[in-house]
């Protein structure tokens, strides 16, 4: 049972199946933290079963019943037919979900090779998840404006990584969930907006 100066952790686990080399490790591993961690985990990457919107969380058995209470009060159940396609996912083959972590790979090898080939951005190579987080400092934009001229401009979606928080100035986010062809007309577009706006770099206020 919890102390009074206990806190719970809430761990967002969605995408601990889709890992490239080391596997991540929760925190409910680590010694005392068993009891003070909420695993949250779902379907949508793992699976692919985006906008099926079903998930669920592992807990310690004394919060289990407020928590039964609590998601039955604010989204009601969760349909039939869902359920059943949330149990053919872990018991069937799992295979699709391997080769498609594979393909991520792929993607994400040849697409940030492409982004560190830009002058002005320095990507990370990611170690899971399919996204990639470039610094753009180099480039002398601001992380918003960049964001929304890649849009506007060039027809590439991405997102400020102000989105994430205060820290997140200087970086933007790409999602390599694409065909392989279509990430590299991304890279190619992000290139040749970059070179062709050099010297009409915005600045947020």
């Amino acid at each position: 049972m919890l102390r009074d100066r206990d806190v719970m952790v809430l761990s967002d686990e969605i995408y601990s199946r889709m890992s490239y080399g080391r596997p991540p490790v929760s925190i409910s591993t680590f010694p005392g933290m068993l009891d003070k961690t909420i695993i949250l985990d779902g379907f949508s990457k793992t699976y692919a079963m985006t906008g099926w919107r079903m998930g669920y969380g592992v807990m310690p058995t004394f919060l289990a019943a407020a928590v039964t209470k609590l998601m039955v009060n604010s989204n009601s159940c969760t349909a039939s037919f869902t359920q059943r396609a949330g149990i053919a996912a872990l018991e069937g083959p799992q295979e699709p979900a391997e080769e498609m972590i594979a393909e991520f790979r792929r993607r994400r090898d040849v697409f940030v090779a492409e982004l560190n080939a830009i002058p002005g951005l320095r990507c990370p190579m990611p170690e899971g998840a399919f996204y990639a987080f470039p610094n753009i400092e180099g480039t002398g934009w601001k992380s918003k404006p960049l964001a929304d001229a890649l849009l506007d401009q060039a027809g590439v979606a991405c997102l400020s990584g102000t989105a994430f928080g205060a820290f997140g100035e200087g970086y933007i986010r790409f999602s390599y969930a694409n065909s392989l062809d279509n990430l590299m007309e991304a890279a190619k577009r992000v290139r040749t907006f970059l070179e062709s706006n050099s010297s009409q770099k915005l600045q947020s206020k």
